[in-house]
């Protein structure tokens, strides 16, 4: 086959002769390029370099900032120029300018020194805007309603399962309000910018038309602590005259009915609306139009909404206009001042969930003689698009699956059963119509049509639309072996439904934020798509969480408190420490730790307070692994073991963090604890004279040989027999949700990636090929892919990050904050001919590619600008290694350091380099 080992790297193209330029790109504040609704805080500056020569490094800085696009001519228009900064950073660098006002558009610019001292030209100028910086400027805008919910009946917090013990609360359904300000304008526009709130989710319009294109917005929160708000750029939709501010507002997680069905029912409140539209006009002048009581509202024609159950519109109750000018609101009320959650309103700061993909129908098969059953392909989140031609009256109703029962009918039996969409038609032609505030996880589409005529079935056109976190891919991963590239769109496809505000366990049933998933598949998740942004969220969502006693509970925010393992499991409530350190070393970003450090240090109290002489014993262990009975709690690995590895693994993490913290105190504490954690964990788990860890499964040797605790002395007898152990047992895979994540590190770690290749190279065990012969298009909740367990979950997707770590051995070093250093170390595969992809890290594309034709080993691998990278070059002893023709030894741009192993150590500077051997 035809495999892209030949990729082009702009980024560090060396093209001899060419004049090398060097050229600041990819401008970004917070982390994001062109951001809207920008703070203080958050003001940090970052870029990548684009270069044509090798080598390439930063040494020095200048960074300009204007509040005109043309402000650069006058030193006096300069808002901040911060001079030549000696310094290779190019990350999170801080303001240091004048003040900034709310509510402006901000121009900047920068350009570096290389390590010639030379200077590059001014990138191109970009831009921020910045968001609503004082509370006070909040005021003259209120929460408003259509209604309220007396206290007598809320439901808070939420309760699990159907809440039909709860008497006559939470079951109104809430009225899915309009909102509309008539307002006028008479001069020209400067500037113009909607600030907008509304909980739970919210679809903002300005003279009919939608701003922005956010789907679920805004983000979901703990909203006694914390609300988000947007900000969109509206003057391009404000004209001369009069013009009208609309919304819609459904209710999220503020309010679960007990209709349909429901995960969990809770009503904090009916839907409400904060908003702020702030017009800068060409004399200078500003006006602000805020919500409060000369606001109109009124009933949409969504009759019924829920996150878990639906959502029902009613198109011969529409309103024609109602958010333009011109439309007679007479008859809608006045609204009502709402006292409104307690959280403090901030801006959102991740990226917001879209329509990301668009999928046609693969078939249509007619059921019956009034419905029709649609497959899309591909099982995955969203909602549906539906055209329709029909009489008026006539009802639609649409019942999304994941999969279909032995009838050949879908089957929502473990993703929430009933879950529907409805619709009732107008009857004025070529009608369209998509769900607004609710989504499921789905393949399939059942259509029945309740008409008292005979609906045409040509008449009726169904879409599916994918909606997910819009977090840009960073990652491409492809091999000769077609099983591991479905098996990376398999994995690829769980991860993408499960983006959403938080981290979902699946996109149907729950919905909710599961934290172990984050941690264990957080390298998988980091080498496909940029989650810095919803990794902050989480670490704002787990220090919001955080009980009294130091308990981060299992799912944040936590609308419903479970019980037993499935609200404090260590492995769970551990990514309160894990996931502030994995942003940091991946990201490069300190101010994470600094702000997660006071919830690290409470958590591991609180573990501590659960062990009993440096052990723990509680919590889910290794979730789903695969033992004799149906999965769930952990059934071949002792409880006891992942807990307590965990919480070494914790204070093992907090002994570093406290150190980089300047916290020498706590350093040495956490020290003490973990020696005393290792020391009580072997003496109860291991056998020293067998070299094996409790029960000899695989998660009971992964877990101690990766994080640390099995002696040095002992390390390669115990990673023996790890190994051994998977051959005695055929090469099947047995570890669940927690361990087969430590499992493939301690495997890659041993240098056994052949093993691991062998063990997912085959569909005749529960695994990942098994699943894919079994029809699934997205990772299940189970190896063996059980009608009964969810099928679109991304908790299994631990192999992706071996497909990079591994096959492509795209890694940052030890040292190397965010990839500033670089190891590449691919594993050549026997059975595999092939490999190639790359990882966009924060300094830019890392691409490698493979190809091995019978022992003959090309080797391409591309590094970006002002890094450097150790690259293990496999090869056999003695065999001559060249890069474009000449020995490496002899190239001016490679250091060679010698031989480890079955390896050649070089040292390079950025740029792209074509290595040849001898492998055999």
């Amino acid at each position: 086959m035809k495999h892209g080992l030949f990729f082009l790297c702009i980024w560090c193209m060396s093209v001899g002769s060419v004049i090398a330029n060097t050229l600041p790109v990819r401008l970004r504040v917070d982390n994001r390029e062109e951001p809207m609704g920008v703070t203080p805080e958050q003001l940090r500056f970052g870029w990548q370099l684009q270069s044509s020569q090798r080598g390439t490094m930063q040494t020095a800085w200048q960074l300009q900032l204007a509040a005109s696009k043309d402000g650069w001519d006058e030193e006096s228009a300069l808002l901040w120029d911060s001079g030549k900064v000696l310094s290779d950073g190019q990350h999170f660098i801080p303001y240091q300018g004048s003040p900034l006002a709310s509510g402006r558009r901000y121009f900047w610019k920068v350009r570096i020194w290389d390590q010639d001292g030379k200077a590059t030209p001014w990138s191109d100028v970009t831009s921020f805007v910045t968001g609503v910086f004082h509370t006070s400027e909040w005021e003259d805008s209120r929460w408003i309603a259509y209604e309220s919910l007396p206290d007598t009946l809320k439901v808070v917090p939420g309760v699990h399962g159907s809440g039909d013990n709860l008497g006559n609360k939470a079951v109104k359904r809430a009225v899915i309000p309009f909102f509309r300000k008539s307002f006028t304008v008479d001069k020209p526009v400067a500037e113009a910018y909607l600030f907008i709130s509304g909980l739970g989710h919210y679809e903002a319009y300005l003279n009919g038309e939608k701003a922005g294109d956010h789907f679920l917005a805004p983000g979901w929160t703990a909203y006694e602590k914390r609300c988000l708000y947007n900000t969109y750029s509206v003057k391009e939709q404000l004209r001369q005259g009069e013009n009208v501010l609309g919304a819609l507002v459904g209710t999220g997680f503020r309010y679960i009915n007990r209709e349909r069905y429901r995960k969990l029912v809770r009503a904090e409140e009916y839907p409400v609306l904060r908003a702020r539209l702030l017009i800068r006009y060409a004399d200078g002048s500003a006006e602000t139009i805020g919500t409060d009581d000369t606001w109109r509202t009124d009933q949409s024609p969504i009759t019924f909404s829920s996150i878990y159950g639906g959502e029902d519109y009613d198109a011969t109750l529409e309103q024609p206009g109602w958010n333009k000018p011109g439309f007679d609101a007479a008859s809608w009320k006045a609204v009502q001042i709402a006292d409104g959650p307690d959280g403090r309103l901030e801006p959102e700061r991740d990226h917001p969930l879209k329509v990301m993909d668009v999928f046609e129908p693969k078939r249509i098969t007619t059921v019956g003689t009034d419905s029709l059953l649609y497959d899309f392909g591909q099982n995955a989140s969203g909602i549906i698009q539906l055209a329709v031609d029909g009489k008026r009256g006539d009802k639609i109703r649409i019942i999304p699956a994941e999969i279909l029962d032995d009838d050949g009918l879908p089957y929502q039996g473990a993703s929430g059963s009933p879950y529907y969409f409805e619709y009732v038609v107008k009857g004025t032609g070529n009608e369209s119509w998509q769900p607004r505030f609710t989504y499921y996880g789905f393949r399939y589409a059942l259509v029945t049509v309740e008409s008292e005529g005979t609906l045409d079935r040509d008449n009726i056109q169904l879409t599916m639309l994918h909606t997910r976190n819009s977090a840009p891919e960073v990652g491409e991963f492809h091999c000769a072996n077609p099983l591991f590239n479905q098996i990376n769109e398999l994995i690829r496809w769980g991860i993408r439904s499960n983006l959403a505000s938080v981290a979902t366990d699946c996109p149907h049933r729950e919905k909710l934020g599961w934290l172990e998933q984050t941690h264990l598949i957080g390298s998988s998740l980091r080498y496909n798509y940029d989650m810095y942004g919803l990794y902050n969220k989480i670490v704002d969502d787990m220090i919001e969480g955080q009980l009294e006693n130091g308990l981060v509970p299992d799912i944040v925010p936590e609308y419903v408190p479970f019980e037993g393992g499935f609200r404090d499991s260590p492995e769970w409530g551990s990514a309160s420490i894990i996931i502030p350190w994995y942003l940091y070393q991946w990201y490069g970003d300190r101010s994470v730790l600094e702000r997660a450090y006071p919830m690290m240090k409470r958590y591991l109290a609180y573990l501590g307070t659960k062990a009993n002489d440096y052990l723990l014993s509680h919590g889910l262990g290794d979730w789903f692994d695969l033992g004799p009975e149906s999965p769930g709690v952990s059934q071949l690995t002792p409880i006891g073991l992942t807990a307590s590895a965990i919480y070494f693994y914790d204070a093992s993490l907090l002994t570093q963090i406290a150190g980089r913290l300047g916290y020498k105190a706590d350093s040495i504490r956490y020290q003490t604890l973990a020696g005393q954690i290792k020391t009580a964990f072997n003496k109860a788990y291991f056998d020293q004279d067998r070299a094996v860890y409790a029960t000899g499964s695989q998660t009971s040797f992964a877990m101690p040989l990766y994080m640390g605790l099995v002696d040095s002395a002992m390390t390669k007898r115990v990673e023996q027999n790890l190994v051994d152990s998977i051959l005695h047992h055929k090469k099947a895979l047995t570890a669940g949700d927690v361990g087969y994540r430590y499992l493939l590190r301690a495997l890659e770690n041993a240098g056994a990636s052949q093993l691991i290749y062998e063990m997912n190279n085959r569909d005749d065990v529960p695994g990942y090929g098994f699943q894919i012969r079994r029809d699934a298009t997205a990772l299940t909740e189970s190896w063996a892919a059980l009608k009964y367990v969810s099928n679109n979950h991304m908790m299994l997707g631990h192999l992706m990050e071996w497909l990079y770590s591994g096959l492509l051995g795209i890694r940052a070093a030890e040292d190397g904050l965010g990839f500033k250093s670089i190891d590449i170390r691919p594993a050549i595969i026997e059975g595999l001919s092939a490999a190639s992809g790359r990882y966009d890290s924060p300094y830019g594309p890392i691409e490698v590619a493979w190809k091995n034709e019978r022992g003959k080993l090309e080797m391409k691998v591309c590094i970006p600008p002002n890094t450097r990278a150790k690259i293990y070059v496999p090869h056999r002893p003695g065999n001559e290694i060249t890069e474009r023709g000449a020995a490496v030894s002899k190239s001016r741009d490679i250091e060679y350091i010698g031989d480890e192993g079955k390896y050649a150590v070089i040292n390079v500077g950025s740029g792209t380099y074509v290595f040849k051997t001898e492998i055999n």
